[in-house]
């Protein structure tokens, strides 16, 4: 009798995404790398603003001495509004490498970004230390990194923000929900945003609050690791960034 030589079927790793709606490519592609999955549970949606309230605000904002831009969707919403181009002994800064990349594309050539990328790191660069007298203007959203405008304001800054895009909360559709409480295999909970997370546990039905628990927290910083805790998570692990690509590097070391 022949022997059945097929091999037994290995449970996949998947990747819990915080992404916003339509923005979890980047993630899908790092998954693929690793042969993982990724389970999206958009908390929000991106709306880009457009009237003369945000295009004097981000008008202002440009003109600052230094300009700070907190996400790439901030520097896609600003650029849809006007130009993006630097004033002598300006400075322009990013939260991250993703942030600079998009202000690049946008042609902004000298962009300073931190190499931690995350509130701290970004307000340890040299262009947001000596600002008593200046002008900081911060081109981002409503809520998100909430330490920042008043780090920034309590080193003497006048703090121009313009608020070019907002979050639009949105409810994980019953298909999310549906194979989130159908997980077969180990689970990774990419975190790069506690705001992302906070919403998500709140939208969540109580019943799949535990099976979220159970995943594995790659977190992109120390704060983001704690908040995991502080949320009821027991296996949480720090990536060295926020891009997908470091988070999912470290998510397939956790489920080697």
């Amino acid at each position: 009798m022949p022997q059945d030589t097929t091999a037994p079927k290995q449970r996949a790793c998947y990747v819990i995404s915080l992404r916003p709606v339509g923005g979890h490519a980047p993630m899908r592609r790092a998954a693929a790398a690793h042969g993982m999955r990724v389970l999206a549970l958009s908390p929000w949606r991106i709306e880009a603003r457009d009237d003369r309230a945000t295009r004097a605000a981000l008008a202002e904002a440009l003109q600052a001495d230094v300009v700070l831009f907190t996400s790439p969707a901030a520097v896609h919403a600003a650029a849809a509004l006007r130009r993006l181009r630097t004033r002598r002994e300006q400075a322009w800064v990013a939260v991250g490498a993703g942030t600079a990349a998009a202000l690049r594309r946008a042609g902004v050539a000298e962009v300073a970004a931190p190499s931690r990328m995350d509130s701290e790191g970004l307000l340890s660069l040299p262009a947001l230390q000596q600002l008593r007298g200046r002008s900081v203007g911060m081109v981002t959203a409503p809520g998100g990194r909430g330490v920042i405008a008043p780090t920034l304001a309590a080193r003497g800054a006048r703090v121009l923000r313009a608020e070019v895009y907002a979050r639009i909360p949105v409810a994980p559709s019953p298909v999310a929900l549906a194979r989130l409480r159908a997980l077969d295999g180990p689970a990774c909970l990419a975190l790069s945003s506690g705001e992302a997370l906070q919403r998500l546990l709140q939208s969540l039905p109580a019943g799949l609050l535990s099976r979220l628990r159970q995943a594995r927290v790659l977190a992109a910083s120390q704060r983001l690791a704690a908040l995991a805790r502080a949320s009821g998570f027991t296996d949480v692990h720090l990536a060295t960034d926020a891009r997908p690509a470091s988070l999912l590097a470290a998510a397939a070391a956790a489920c080697d």
